[in-house]
């Protein structure tokens, strides 16, 4: 499952810096996926679109779910 980031600048409201692209390990439900999205570079907290989420991780929750 390979995404591709948009180029829009973010920034973490915490640490007031500007999120970068990076993959990151995302564990959901059974599943284990390696994704690349925005990621504070001092918190780590890691930024997943209404797009990511209603979209491809709907869809895996789906196919798990059908197992």
């Amino acid at each position: 499952m390979e995404n591709h980031v948009k180029q829009t600048l973010w920034m973490c409201d915490k640490c007031q810096k500007a999120l970068v692209a990076e993959k990151v390990k995302v564990r959901y439900l059974e599943g284990n996926f390696e994704v690349e999205l925005l990621k504070c570079p001092t918190c780590k907290m890691v930024f997943i679109s209404d797009e990511l989420a209603m979209g491809k991780m709907l869809e895996v929750e789906k196919g798990l779910e059908d197992k």
